[in-house]
């Protein structure tokens, strides 16, 4: 069964500054939570992201359980949007839409992540069970970083 996640985030900052820090990979291990085991091996010589990008990782999403993770980046619209997608990993299937939207406040970043488990019913069993709450803890950290990064209150 095909699952939908969508999250969205108001960041007090200008665009420009929104997709440099969202779009660089190198940043993913900072806004997910560290017993994630979250590791980027991809050796990248420049931030910027591009259609056909693969990006390939360790994460321990369970019990320490070392897995391999391989994304592709298979659409970008510089400054607006872009999407990766797993073509190795946990999931059946993985893909997240990023969304950046500019406003009077700064940029609303959405997230839409459609994914499936393998296993057939043992999978939708697992994700009533473990993998819905791990996705909430997950997108729940990254949440409070970047209110932290992006949302500091001005002192007065």
């Amino acid at each position: 069964m095909v699952h939908t996640l969508v999250r969205e985030q108001q960041l007090n900052c200008d665009i420009d500054t929104a997709w440099k820090f969202f779009s660089s990979a190198h940043n993913l291990s900072e806004i997910t939570p560290k017993d994630m085991g979250f590791i980027v091996l991809t050796p990248m010589k420049k931030d910027e992201i591009y259609e056909g990008m693969i990006i390939d990782y360790h994460v321990s999403p369970l019990l320490g359980i070392k897995l391999d993770w391989r994304t592709e980046i298979t659409q970008v619209d510089f400054r607006k949007s872009f999407t990766d997608f797993q073509k190795k990993g946990p999931y059946k299937l993985w893909n997240h839409f990023h969304e950046f939207i500019p406003n009077e406040q700064g940029v609303l970043m959405m997230d839409t992540v459609d994914y499936e488990l393998p296993f057939g019913f043992l999978g939708d069993i697992a994700h009533s069970l473990l993998v819905r709450k791990k996705l909430d803890h997950i997108f729940a950290y990254r949440y409070k970083v970047l209110e932290k990064l992006f949302n500091k209150k001005q002192a007065s």
